[in-house]
């Protein structure tokens, strides 16, 4: 069963977020609140996790994991852009958006896309999203809790504890977690292509 972390919303208590990173950098899987519902997170790097992930969401191995970072000036580390989509992310950061992007030679082989080497990048905007990262001092491998069957995340860390505690080994709840799931812009094609239409406004990559 997981640990479960009851935070403050606007002032995570640094003990928990302090556990949490341990189990992080230990090779534990977890489920943590963010302006876009709830999500998955690993250690970058973590083969065993992501094999976590794709079993409890029943995904094939064509699914693009995420990186989700603190901050914009994180990004060209591990994707490659040009600059109008340098430009169009940073307009975008932070916010309820995935970007999908060719990765750079620091992602680990086992989170791209078999066939076309992308990755998916985040910059969130939620308190306890960002001091995770603010701790861990590197991304987070991240997937949208969505269950099989679903369309939209999980929102409430309880729900998350009761059902997925046997899968995971560390639940974090601030009692505030948005309720869509991100909109998904990829640029691998040479333009702004909207695979999903979540929380994040598609206006200005339409």
């Amino acid at each position: 069963m997981s640990t479960y972390f009851p935070v403050h919303p606007e002032n995570p208590q640094r003990r928990s977020i302090n556990h949490v990173v341990d189990i992080l950098r230990d090779g534990g899987l977890i489920a943590y609140p963010t302006d876009s519902g709830y999500a998955f997170g690993a250690r970058l790097g973590n083969k065993d996790a992501l094999e976590r992930i794709r079993k409890i969401r029943d995904l094939s191995d064509k699914h693009h994991f995420t990186l989700v970072m603190s901050q914009f000036a994180q990004v060209g580390q591990y994707v490659q852009m040009d600059n109008w989509v340098f430009r169009a992310v940073k307009a975008a950061v932070p916010g309820r958006y995935t970007f999908i992007l060719k990765a750079t030679r620091d992602v680990p082989k086992v989170m791209l896309h078999p066939r076309k080497k992308t990755v998916g990048v985040r910059v969130p905007q939620h308190v306890t999203a960002l001091s995770l990262l603010e701790v861990l001092d590197e991304p987070i491998v991240s997937s949208t809790l969505i269950m099989p069957g679903h369309h939209t995340p999980m929102v409430d860390g309880w729900q998350v504890q009761d059902e997925l505690g046997d899968h995971l080994d560390a639940v974090i709840d601030s009692g505030d977690c948005g309720a869509e799931p991100t909109t998904v812009v990829d640029f691998t094609s040479g333009e702004a292509l909207i695979t999903r239409r979540g929380a994040g406004d598609p206006t200005p990559f339409e």
